[in-house]
């Protein structure tokens, strides 16, 4: 299956999602909070800088769990203004 490409407007909620999460991460490692949570360091290395803009539900979920960070904060952070 091939997935279509993303728009602008995904793009975007997935840079803003990745600087939320890096921001909550705060001076914990990456490899710490990737392995509390359950993937690799480079998994959520790309989702802190966007790479990976549309991550899975329960990745998210399980990120927010570690990170102490609702999935209401992330899911209003994270959507950008209409303009």
């Amino acid at each position: 299956m091939v997935r279509p490409p993303l728009t602008p407007e995904e793009r975007l909620r997935g840079e803003q999602l990745g600087h939320i999460l890096r921001h909550a991460r705060g001076e914990r490692s990456i490899v710490e909070v990737a392995a509390a949570a359950g993937m690799s360091a480079e998994t959520l290395r790309k989702i802190e800088t966007g790479r990976i803009a549309t991550p899975a539900f329960f990745t998210i979920a399980s990120l927010a769990d570690v990170l102490g960070v609702s999935l209401d904060h992330l899911a209003v952070r994270s959507t950008p203004t209409p303009t």
